[in-house]
């Protein structure tokens, strides 16, 4: 059960199997800040952490003007003497080609600069190294601000309708190819849809996760820790159809760790990540194309639908397994804009008497103002008129005066 079942052991196997691998890769100085992380971050985190150190540390060995020739002679030496020239190097080279197009997004820089960034302030300061070259270094960071891709109610209905009654399928393979799944499609849908929980924490998911007496479910969390989530009656009773139903008629293996799984393909193979994204984008391609939804999407919509409605930031927190509150404030507290905009005309000490009486007298103002405006205009037009006249009476005089003569 959760993170003691066969499958949570045999993916933390494997993922530490991987990561083993890629720390013979690396020199010693990067080696210590991956076991030192492996206090507190996910396996799959210092699987990335070890690819970019091993891109950078490449590039590095590969300059013209390195002396080192592998990796396994990269010590502190060599960290303290790689300048910040170099850092920006190796950056502008992540960004652009050589032609000066555009290879990689900031964001994705900014991911990928990190744990170069971690390395030196790791180093820096445990004093293995005198200087930090990334703190001359202007590094991007990944945006934090992005704006949450959500359904809406009316969204959310024609998707289930669809999935249910297998409307958005035209062709006849299609609609007899999902009708073995719908079972196990609306089961899932519903699942992410009132809960919340992850796509890792869905397909993680044992049959003895599932308690039908509490309405909940026992998940591992991004972590590794162990939480219960409750779910409603109509979840309750898609699940138990789907297990006494679909899943009661699949054939597995059950020597393999795929035998408990809640969720499994016609193979009888516990689904992927990769075959849940696929099946979600195959309904809301087709119900919903102008939003690329995918299953953390589901999370966001959950995520939003719950503060709306309860206003408690920390509950939204809790039930999404945010260890940080900050990530939920920085992606659902900027919905608190709807509340300010109705607190603005909830509250109203200005008399309606006064706001008349101020548009009465700008108005006498206006008119008082266009009325001088005329006035000026017309003495304007006087005062040319005069200059006309004067101008018309010299030039007729002098022609007089040049005829006398």
């Amino acid at each position: 059960m959760g993170k003691d079942s066969a499958y949570y052991k045999e993916k933390y196997r494997k993922q530490r199997e991987i990561l083993d691998k890629l720390l013979t890769q690396l020199p010693d100085p990067a080696k210590e800040l991956v076991e030192y992380k492996l206090q507190d971050s996910a396996l799959s985190t210092l699987q990335s952490y070890c690819y970019d150190l091993r891109m950078f540390f490449t590039y590095y060995l590969a300059r013209d003007d390195t002396k080192e020739t592998s990796i396994s002679e990269i010590d502190y030496d060599v960290l303290n003497n790689i300048t910040p020239k170099i850092i920006e190097s190796y950056q502008k080279q992540l960004e652009f080609t050589e032609d000066g197009e555009l290879r990689m997004l900031k964001k994705s820089v900014a991911r990928k600069m990190s744990p170069i960034r971690s390395l030196y302030d790791f180093h820096y300061q445990r004093q293995n190294i005198t200087n930090n070259p990334t703190r001359l270094v202007y590094l991007p960071r990944a945006a934090k601000d992005k704006a949450i891709v959500r359904m809406n109610s009316r969204e959310v209905k024609a998707l289930l309708k669809a999935v249910s009654t297998q409307s958005c399928f035209k062709r006849p393979r299609q609609k007899s190819y999902k009708k073995k799944t719908k079972q196990r499609d609306m089961a899932i849908f519903s699942l992410l849809l009132n809960t919340g929980i992850r796509l890792s924490e869905c397909i993680g998911l044992d049959l003895d996760d599932v308690d039908f007496r509490e309405c909940s479910i026992a998940i591992v969390r991004k972590g590794g820790g162990l939480d219960i989530v409750y779910f409603n009656k109509d979840v309750k009773k898609l699940l138990k159809r789907y297990i006494k139903g679909e899943r009661a008629m699949i054939e597995v293996n059950k020597d393999s760790s795929d035998a408990e799984a809640l969720f499994l393909s016609i193979q009888g193979k516990r689904m992927t990540p990769d075959a849940v994204e696929r099946m979600v984008r195959s309904y809301t391609s087709r119900v919903i194309p102008n939003k690329h939804i995918t299953p953390h999407k589901l999370r966001s919509t959950y995520g939003t639908a719950l503060y709306r409605e309860t206003h408690d930031i920390r509950l939204v927190a809790e039930v999404l397994g945010h260890e940080n509150i900050n990530t939920t404030i920085r992606y659902y507290a900027a919905f608190d804009d709807d509340r300010k905009k109705k607190a603005a005309e909830l509250i109203n000490m200005t008399r309606k008497e006064d706001v008349d009486a101020i548009d009465d007298n700008e108005d006498d103002i206006t008119m008082k103002g266009i009325e001088k405006a005329e006035a000026i205009t017309v003495e304007q037009e006087e005062y040319n008129s005069i200059i006309k006249d004067v101008i018309s009476f010299t030039d007729r005089a002098a022609k007089m005066k040049s005829s006398k003569k």
